[in-house]
């Protein structure tokens, strides 16, 4: 094990790290160190990427087909319940989704009944795809049935369903979607009829009811399929009390994984990857129509402009080649919360190594209260610290302070207060440099869709908001502020932009879009 030779308390009863510590972490994270002219650059050459990839990507900006001008007048004016399910990486989440007025005349409430979630366990994610679906079924018709014992539901009629689904898919029209390689840990590798397969596992539960169970659940129909992303999208331009001069503009997700959406223009996108069929008003010349567009940021094509601009670390390559797929989605790496923990740990387990150190034979070491910090056998395995525990490691936390918060996750580990403070400080230069990052993809993202810079229609609109959701940018550090911060600073250093751009909350989006878009793709026209 790493040995690190301390000046210090190592109980951490207030003490300050020692100035040796503070100049040799300073120097060792230099590589993570971000600044404004380098965030700058990389916005501009995101936004070309982002263009490139609507274009010409097979695998990335994938639409989901159903146009802004059908969002945007549903914000508000849709009213009713709606069946809702969000399939996730880890939950599945059946509700029935309310729209109804809110306080004034240009919000809306959502409100989520007999809402249920579970686990998607281990052993459903590795068998076949009928095992899978005919458990999500299962659970959508306990839901139902609980729905028509409280409503009132008719058996003879059917029942319009929204679904989210936390994967990559390519859709032909609003209420069908084939699924593509899952990942994250699914077994299906081929491409699968989403709505058939949900479909079929509902319908072997409705059937197969108990006479106790008393009333017979309605035949579903599936209205509208459409990734969290979207989804989170979806149910922010529905919520969001925009003035006349704002605009719900983009929907963003930093959680476990790092997503993004927002409507382009059709003819941005590769003539293979425009729908067969759209949901617009009625009357719209498809020409001017905007869709709903599943950026999968993420996966390829952003790590050239990171790579060249310095925001790639050794560290960071350390981590790549360790992953399931060496090379895929570079920027998932360095900004979500799957493999930031992780990032923490190799570089701390680096800097306990690097910054090894032995005294001067005449010292006298009690005098200067040598301590010798031995790593728990935790920092040598892969995801061995958690990405929730350096989130809530900083000064004044509610969970603590430094070295005790390290103590009690922990308790095998000698920790001393300089230690604690370098964790500390790797903690939050990986949060600046991932802030940093997503404040660039941001800008770029919505300059590719002519929301920002030349070509961008405002129609008076002076302030974009982008709604977002996730752990990562909510807890993790000042993931959130920061990224703001540095959103503010790019486009105040643009002398020829003159709008803002807000980050506002969006959570529980990928169930509430769901239900959203039920009474949206209903209201809608296909051309």
């Amino acid at each position: 094990m790493a040995a690190l030779l301390q000046n210090g308390d190592h109980h951490g009863n207030g003490s300050p790290a020692t100035t040796t510590t503070t100049t040799a972490i300073d120097d060792f994270l230099k590589p993570l160190a971000v600044d404004l002219p380098r965030i700058r650059e990389l916005a501009d050459e995101l936004a070309d990427v982002f263009r490139e990839l609507s274009a010409h990507s097979p695998d990335q900006f994938l639409p989901t087909p159903i146009s802004e001008s059908i969002l945007r007048p549903a914000a508000g004016q849709h009213r009713g319940r709606f069946l809702a399910i969000d399939i996730g990486g880890t939950n599945l989440r059946v509700a029935f989704v309310e729209l109804s007025d809110g306080s004034s005349s240009s919000t809306a409430v959502v409100t989520r009944h007999l809402e249920h979630s579970w686990p998607i366990q281990e052993h459903l994610k590795n068998e076949n795809p009928e095992s899978l679906f005919g458990w999500v079924g299962q659970q959508v018709a306990h839901v139902v049935g609980k729905g028509c014992a409280a409503f009132g539901l008719s058996a003879r009629d059917e029942l319009p369903m929204g679904v989210t689904f936390s994967f990559p898919m390519k859709q032909s029209s609003l209420s069908q979607a084939t699924l593509m390689a899952m990942g994250k840990g699914f077994a299906i590798t081929s491409d699968l009829d989403l709505g058939g397969h949900l479909l079929r596992g509902y319908d072997a539960h409705r059937h197969r009811r108990l006479p106790s169970e008393m009333l017979p659940l309605p035949p579903i129909k599936i209205a509208a399929i459409s990734n969290d992303a979207v989804a989170t999208l979806v149910s922010f331009i529905y919520q969001f009390p925009a003035r006349p001069d704002q605009k719900a503009a983009m929907g963003l997700i930093v959680g476990t994984g790092c997503n993004a959406t927002i409507p382009l223009p059709l003819r941005s996108l590769h003539p293979t990857k425009r729908p067969a069929s759209i949901s617009v008003l009625p009357g719209q010349d498809v020409d001017t129509v905007k869709i709903a567009v599943n950026t999968e940021w993420t996966i390829n094509g952003t790590a050239p402009p990171l790579r060249r601009l310095g925001f790639i670390t050794p560290w960071d390559d350390v981590l790549d080649r360790a992953g399931e797929a060496p090379g895929f989605q570079p920027l998932e790496y360095m900004s979500a919360g799957r493999y930031l923990g992780e990032l923490a740990r190799l570089i701390f387990v680096d800097f306990v190594s690097s910054t090894r150190r032995t005294l001067p034979p005449d010292a006298d070491a009690d005098a200067d209260r040598v301590v010798v910090l031995q790593l728990p056998d935790r920092f040598h395995r892969r995801f061995g610290l958690s990405t929730t525990f350096v989130s809530h490691l900083y000064p004044g936390s509610e969970r603590g302070g430094l070295v005790e918060q390290l103590e009690r996750e922990f308790p095998e580990g000698r920790w001393t207060a300089d230690a604690a403070y370098a964790l500390y400080r790797i903690a939050k230069a990986i949060e600046l440099r991932a802030a940093g990052i997503v404040a660039a993809a941001t800008v770029g993202l919505l300059r590719a869709a002519e929301e920002l810079g030349a070509g961008a229609r405002t129609d008076g609109v002076r302030e974009l908001a982008v709604g977002y959701t996730g752990g990562c940018i909510q807890h993790f550090q000042d993931y959130l502020a920061d990224t703001q911060r540095f959103i503010d600073d790019v486009l105040a250093a643009e002398e020829d932009e003159d709008v803002k751009v807000i980050l506002r909350p969006c959570h529980d989006g990928g169930i509430t879009g769901a239900g959203i878009l039920v009474p949206a793709a209903l209201a809608g026209t296909e051309v």
